[in-house]
């Protein structure tokens, strides 16, 4: 499994908990990751998918060659891709708020199931955000205690843990 480097001290993927289940502290060194799948969320909420080929068609990164990002799903391609989407970010926040972001659940900008799929959290009623509050989905669970917070319903978020724990 490959494990992007940012200069020595930084892991940087797109969708970094899908690799942190393989490389572990123990393999990294505790090195702390940025993950740009979780940091678009934050900084491009507007766009209407987050994938890393996503976003590289939707947002045309300046200086990105095609055909140097291709075939997708390939470690090269997409770590090509993924380093031109952290030169953006780094363009519109730093570098500690991106570790910080990728320390949290995944922010979504839009409910992503349901009858009030594609609405923002901030359109939904109280009743389905506290459905969405108890999801299995680290991520959803996150976003709609996020919004609860903001409306006033939960003081203090309390620290999300996952709903089934690993089986490795």
């Amino acid at each position: 499994m490959y494990c992007g480097h940012l200069a020595v001290s930084t892991r940087l993927r797109h969708r970094a908990g899908f690799e942190q289940r393989y490389c572990t502290p123990r393999f990294t060194g505790g090195t702390p990751w940025i993950c740009t799948w979780k940091s678009a969320l934050r900084v491009w909420p507007e766009l209407p998918r987050f994938s890393n080929q996503m976003l590289r068609y939707q947002r045309m990164p300046e200086g990105l060659v095609h055909g140097i990002g291709l075939p997708a799903h390939r470690a090269l391609p997409d770590a090509y891709v993924t380093a031109h989407h952290l030169r953006d970010l780094l363009n519109e926040t730093s570098l500690d708020q991106l570790l910080a972001w990728t320390r949290e659940p995944g922010l979504l900008p839009r409910v992503p199931a349901g009858p009030d799929r594609g609405k923002g959290w901030d359109r939904i009623s109280d009743e389905a955000l506290q459905d969405f509050a108890r999801d299995r989905d680290t991520d959803v669970r996150f976003s709609a205690e996020t919004e609860l917070t903001r409306r006033g319903e939960r003081q203090e978020m309390e620290p999300l843990e996952p709903a089934q724990g690993t089986l490795l």
